[in-house]
């Protein structure tokens, strides 16, 4: 018998709500029992009535399982608000400090990037003077703690552990970024003596941007900095298929409060009511969340269904049908 689990939803905006739709009809042909919780959160509570994360509302999430989230964003909303007020404030009060993201396309690829996902140059620490005026100065510094790294570390080496391959790649710049590349390449050192099974290697991150074009076959597991990771794990999804394929996780590992799985495209408004929204991302997304969720099974039923399905065509509801039916 299975075991409901109370997952919240924001299907957000634009696209959003129609991959969703898709990705809980694919769940519910794998036979899993979801009590879901629909959230409005968004561009258009925002802009209806200029909220974006209430603290009432972040209270209820916390007693979730999990989130399936799938796009916030509008063209009307200013720049940074919904990033800044909904995405970055889950991860931080939640903990969500793994973003975790595959990238599959046989032969040459199948690696996965493990993101630090609450501090680097994310973590808001800056500030401006004489703004406006033409001595004016801006700095945005990169947060990096023992803990926050080696959390994250520890959660490459034991993902990289389980998979046949048993190789991570630690990628940053060390050799310009002196104190924080220090601190992540000691920690990395440090955890790998407790991994002897797991064989290790350095990149410097531009040098890691033309490998994942022209040789992704090099990379298993690749673990860095919050920076660094947001943008190889975009030019990873492009070449294993593109951003309408590619998923992604947001973990608390330690499970002190829900995990966030989302499709890593935007709300792409100029595809709303077209039917061309591909929703494969949201559908890849529930089954990170339900393997997460301990329903393994499914996941690996929805996996192969989705490797089975070869270059899926058709409108957004006849790709999820497509789905559905070979689970």
């Amino acid at each position: 018998m299975t075991t409901s689990h109370r997952v919240g939803v924001i299907a957000g905006d634009g696209i959003g709500p129609d991959v969703v739709a898709e990705a809980l009809k694919v769940v519910d042909a794998a036979g899993v029992d979801l009590d879901t919780v629909a959230y409005d959160l968004g561009a258009r509570r925002y802009l209806a009535t200029g909220e974006v994360l209430p603290d009432a509302v972040l209270e209820e999430l916390r007693g979730l399982d999990a989130v399936l989230l799938g796009a916030v964003g509008s063209p009307e909303v200013p720049p940074g608000v919904l990033e800044r007020g909904l995405l970055l404030r889950l991860r931080f009060e939640l903990d969500l400090y793994v973003n975790l993201r595959p990238s599959f396309a046989p032969p040459r690829i199948d690696l996965v990037v493990v993101r630090e996902n609450t501090e680097g140059v994310y973590a808001g620490e800056g500030g401006v003077l004489r703004r406006g005026g033409p001595h004016e100065v801006a700095t945005q510094g990169s947060v990096n703690t023992r803990m926050g790294v080696e959390r994250c570390v520890r959660y490459a080496f034991e993902l990289a552990a389980t998979r046949p391959r048993r190789h991570l790649t630690l990628v940053h710049k060390t050799n310009v970024l002196t104190f924080a590349g220090d601190l992540w390449q000691r920690t990395v050192d440090d955890v790998a003596g407790e991994h002897p099974e797991v064989g290790t290697a350095y990149c410097h991150v531009d040098a890691a941007c033309i490998h994942l074009v022209e040789r992704p076959e090099r990379f298993d597991v690749v673990v860095t900095d919050n920076l660094f990771g947001d943008i190889l794990t975009d030019l990873a999804g492009a070449v294993a298929g593109g951003i309408g394929v590619a998923a992604s996780a947001n973990l608390n590992p330690a499970g002190t409060g829900p995990s966030l799985f989302e499709p890593v495209h935007g709300s792409a408004p100029d595809l709303v009511g077209t039917g061309r929204a591909n929703p494969v991302a949201a559908v890849r997304s529930a089954a990170m969340m339900l393997e997460f969720l301990g329903e393994v099974d499914a996941a690996a039923r929805i996996d192969k269904a989705l490797s089975d399905s070869g270059q899926l065509t058709g409108s957004t509801v006849e790709i999820g049908d497509a789905i559905a039916e070979r689970v």
